[in-house]
């Protein structure tokens, strides 16, 4: 059915997905440098603020191994309008929001939306282009992908210092109307529907597993390790994932075809994944706590800071999609994680004189590094898949992500608690200010977590030059898919 699909229509199909996708991914990190302003409005604590962040990403995490069901069972068109209309639904009710609760509502139906929509992208451009040119296009998505998230704390930072709270989701609401228009407008479906059987027990527990992982891991960073609820949440989590897995893994029609990693590309881009983004994820969050906490910049200062190396991935993103198709996935893998590295050990020695610039230049290298590893990453393992398989890669891939973030963030948080905590003592016994003790801790307890991130970027390093060094060129997706079967 692709195949009816011309060459116009591909770009204008290309278009409204990536600017849906723009709007989702903006969306997920937007509030990130505006939850002190939440605690102030409503009256809640950080625990209970922290639900924006955590909630929005529990219901991502169980909604994305659904997204292999609905794949087969809607049209693209049916997906998309759908994921768009929740982020519109959710945008109005937080607009409006007159508690603590009924903004949190409209952040979990904003989630939903948010949830279906990077799975539907990847799965449309594995049914449309093949294997050789796949990367040039995921690179141009990378852009929408890469740049939303990045730039969201310097446009949540300004619009924090300058206007109401509210306009961070007011001005979603036009955008995502236009989008809406478009996508009526111009979207067809690119791939046939089934009438695919949902299997209930295997949503009651992935939707438990995951749920449980998420937000035990999430709670770790508050709470502490040692909490009986984290305990017990990670604990059960994991015991019904590992249910949810077996059941997969027996049934006809799983609702996660766990096959796909019989692939060994795909097995290992996906370890790569996990590294990566518990990297990506830990020093979105630890960045702005160095320079808020530690510094005592401003949320937009913060917010700023990160703008040039986001501008700067952005528009390399295109550009390493060109050369994945040219060169293959290793040379650019290694490449990045020289940079990512590179950038680690910049900050593992950091103190109250390192300048606002050395650290811009330093975050230009990290995102540099990330332009040559993001995209290519997600190319490669849908590449070492059949075709039939894509949807569940891409569920694979997204579930990966979702829980990595989670797991990072927490490690790393709890790392900087326990790191910032020990300091603190350390520098009790000398006379100084509370406040000044505080900075003080808290930039020692950022040059130790960093440490931490340093050697999971090595780690990821080494694990690179396990990747065959085969280029995508002139490989068709069935014969590629073979030729990685393991």
């Amino acid at each position: 059915m692709s195949n009816e699909i011309t060459e116009s229509n591909k770009k204008i199909l290309l278009i409204v997905l990536i600017a849906g996708c723009f709007l989702s991914t903006l969306n997920q990190t937007l509030l990130n440098v505006a939850l002190s302003s939440f605690m102030e409005e409503f009256n809640v604590k950080a625990a209970t603020v922290q639900w924006l962040s955590t909630g929005f990403m529990l219901v991502n995490g169980v909604l994305v191994p659904i997204t292999a069901f609905l794949m087969q069972r809607f049209t693209t068109r049916q997906l998309f309008i759908s994921s768009m209309f929740f982020l519109l639904i959710g945008s109005v009710i937080s607009a409006c929001a007159l508690n603590f609760g009924m903004l949190l509502a409209g952040r979990m139906i904003q989630a939903i939306g948010a949830g279906i929509i990077m799975p539907l992208m990847m799965t449309v451009i594995l049914y449309l282009y093949p294997a050789e040119h796949r990367g040039s296009v995921m690179g141009k998505i990378g852009f929408a992908v890469i740049f939303a998230p990045a730039i969201a704390p310097t446009l949540s930072g300004f619009i924090i210092e300058f206007v109401s709270w509210r306009w961070l989701f007011i001005g979603l609401i036009p955008f995502l109307i236009i989008v809406i228009v478009l996508a009526f407008k111009y979207l067809m479906n690119v791939s046939e529907t089934s009438k695919a059987r949902l299997d209930l027990p295997s949503v009651i527990l992935s939707t438990i597993g995951f749920g449980c992982i998420l937000f035990g891991f999430s709670a770790a960073g508050s709470k502490g390790w040692q909490n009986p609820i984290v305990l017990t949440t990670i604990i059960a989590g994991i015991f019904f994932t590992a249910l949810f897995c077996l059941r997969q893994m027996k049934s006809k029609e799983p609702l996660l075809n766990l096959s796909v990693f019989k692939y060994k590309i795909f097995t290992l881009t996906s370890l790569i994944n996990v590294l990566i983004t518990m990297i990506m994820y830990a020093d979105l969050i630890l960045l702005p706590i160095y320079l808020q906490d530690g510094r005592e910049f401003t949320a937009f200062e913060a917010g700023l800071l990160l703008l040039p190396g986001a501008i700067i991935n952005a528009f390399l993103s295109p550009v390493t999609g060109r050369m994945y198709d040219k060169y293959g996935a290793k040379p650019l893998f290694i490449t990045g994680l020289v940079f990512v590295s590179i950038s680690m050990w910049g900050v593992i020695d950091l103190n109250e004189s390192t300048t606002y610039m050395y650290l811009m230049v330093r975050t230009i290298i990290l995102r540099i590094g990330l332009s040559f590893i993001t995209m290519p990453l997600n190319t490669a393992g849908l590449n070492a898949l059949p075709r039939e398989l894509g949807s569940h890669g891409s569920a694979v891939n997204n579930t990966i992500r979702q829980l990595s973030g989670a797991i990072g963030t927490a490690v790393v948080i709890t790392l900087y608690t326990i790191q910032a905590t020990s300091y603190a003592s350390e520098l009790s016994k000398e006379n100084m200010t509370a406040g000044k003790l505080e900075s003080l801790a808290s930039i020692f307890g950022s040059s130790s977590a960093y440490v931490f991130m340093l050697v999971l970027s090595l780690a990821t390093l080494i694990l690179v030059f396990f990747v065959p060094k085969k280029s995508p060129k002139n490989t068709h997706d069935k014969g590629l898919a073979q030729q990685s079967q393991s």
